[in-house]
């Protein structure tokens, strides 16, 4: 199974998803003309516009949500992986895709909130959901559905419950199997509750977690900062091939850098659709724009804080698959949170393990809610004719049954599952929305013809020249309905 699994890995995430993924980005870069760093104030400002309400969760709240499901453990254990492999020039290409990505997430999340529907008294919406509508080709929706369903509640979870597992015994000898009973519990605690409440979780741990890891990111540069602009310099340096010692590394680099920062940011797999499709706003875009931002703090923040404590401490090693070792630092050690946990021990001794853990933990546990927040989602799409609610029951007994495996079985074949799951979520988003570019354009230029008017902008789908966004058609109705209704009162009262 391990080898099956090792092969479809491999065909899935060959050089050809590389290319794809940064050419996608560079197209979306270009087409909407580098959106992702004209509108960065905007992005800050409409990160705190939107309210929640009955119906929607807040423009906050989604963006929460949506980097619960970035901000994983691929921001730890991923990125020592991928100095490990592609030495320090990964971490520069993982800057570009990070960049080139903003665009890619502002496509899909615009999308998301263009073709959502309102399912009960819930919002809905996705990629499957924009490939029926925007596309109409219903069985290319159907399998996308499937795959997501199977890669978020089956694939997936078993990487995040494993890392925290380990990280546990690892530190304070907590057995594995009980850590992952006890982290059954406080998931289906909050997964039972509904959408709202994994909402509003996200919402509560998130910041606190990334900003406490950027803190003592700080302290450890701070102690280590005559060596900082070191780090910089052989981060570039290796990236384009100048670096002698990793000068024939270059194309691991580039390979590991994407692989990784897809993993992490995940732009353009499809992950940050299904938040954004919640939020409650009154353009497409604005929602697109705060996605957009989530990416950089994940892969600019957060993934940048990892690989400068790993870099400027000096615990990693390179040792490229199939070549001789570069750097042995770490000897024999398997690439993952040891770097971190190591990195943060030289500066503050004793800490360093607990901090890896506990962030393991906080960031591995938000991930899960996300993961499985996205499984219901498309297992709502696909149920709409069947409207069988005990389907929704299946779910979360096997998402948490599969939190439960992860926690005690190995954790190189839960990556390779991974792996497989975001690799081919990858290549199905992407194509889609490459073929839906032009209704997003045409977003995007109605977002931007009533900026410039002074206006806060409201989404009309009929002006902008867009098929099949029957919510919003539904919702300018309404507002005609009651603007019509106002105006009659206020007549009737005059008369």
């Amino acid at each position: 199974m391990e080898k099956l699994v090792e092969w479809l890995v491999g065909q899935v995430w060959s050089i050809g998803l590389v290319i794809f993924a940064l050419g996608a980005g560079v197209f979306f870069s270009i087409a909407t003309r580098f959106l992702q760093i004209r509108y960065f104030k905007e992005m800050i400002k409409l990160l705190f516009e939107g309210k929640s309400s009955d119906t929607g969760i807040s423009s906050f709240q989604a963006f929460c949500l949506a980097l619960s499901g970035r901000v994983g453990i691929g921001n730890i254990a991923g990125v020592a992986t991928a100095i490990a492999f592609g030495g320090p020039g990964a971490v520069f290409w993982m800057w570009v895709m990070a960049i080139l990505g903003g665009a890619s997430a502002f496509v899909e999340s615009t999308l998301a909130q263009l073709y959502k529907s309102k399912v009960g008294n819930e919002y809905r919406g996705g990629t499957p959901y924009f490939i029926e509508k925007g596309l109409k080709i219903k069985w290319f929706a159907v399998m996308v559905a499937i795959v997501v369903t199977l890669s978020y509640g089956v694939l997936l979870p078993g990487i995040q419950s494993s890392n925290i597992a380990v990280g546990f015994e690892s530190v304070t000898g907590l057995n594995k199997s009980i850590t992952g009973v006890l982290l059954v519990a406080l998931l289906a605690a909050i997964i039972f509750g509904g959408v709202k409440r994994i909402a509003n979780a996200s919402q509560t741990i998130v910041p606190f977690m990334a900003i406490g890891y950027v803190v003592v990111t700080f302290i450890v540069l701070l102690v280590h900062i005559s060596k900082v602009p070191d780090m910089f310099s052989l981060i570039f340096s290796s990236a384009f091939g100048t670096n002698q010692a990793f000068g024939g590394i270059i194309g691991a680099a580039i390979a590991w850098g994407v692989k990784r920062a897809v993993f992490s940011n995940v732009a353009g797999v499809g992950e940050g659709t299904y938040s954004s499709a919640a939020a409650e706003v009154s353009h497409p875009a604005k929602q697109g724009l705060v996605q957009a931002f989530s990416v950089y703090i994940d892969t600019i923040v957060v993934c940048t804080a990892t690989a400068l404590m790993i870099l400027v401490t000096g615990m990693y090693s390179v040792i490229p698959e199939g070549k001789e070792p570069i750097v042995e630092t770490m000897g024999n050690i398997e690439p993952g949170p040891i770097y971190t946990q190591q990195a943060v021990e030289t500066v503050l001794p004793g800490f360093g393990p607990i901090f890896v853990s506990i962030a393991i933990f906080f960031f591995a546990f938000t991930t899960l809610l996300a993961y499985y927040y996205i499984a219901e989602t498309t297992l709502v799409y696909l149920n709409q004719k069947l409207k069988f609610q005990w389907l929704k029951i299946v779910l979360k007994v096997g998402f948490l049954v599969m939190v439960y495996i992860g926690s005690v079985e190995s954790a190189s074949f839960l990556w390779a599952l991974g792996d497989l799951g975001i690799g081919s979520m990858a290549w199905l988003n992407l194509i889609a929305i490459l073929l839906l570019t032009k209704p997003v354009l045409k977003v995007l230029k109605d977002y931007e013809i009533q900026k410039k008017a002074g206006r806060n902008p409201i989404f009309d789908p009929g002006k902008a020249g867009i098929n099949g966004a029957d919510f919003w058609e539904e919702k300018c109705k309404e507002m005609e309905n009651d603007a019509s209704n106002k105006v009659q009162n206020f007549n009737q009262r005059i008369l």
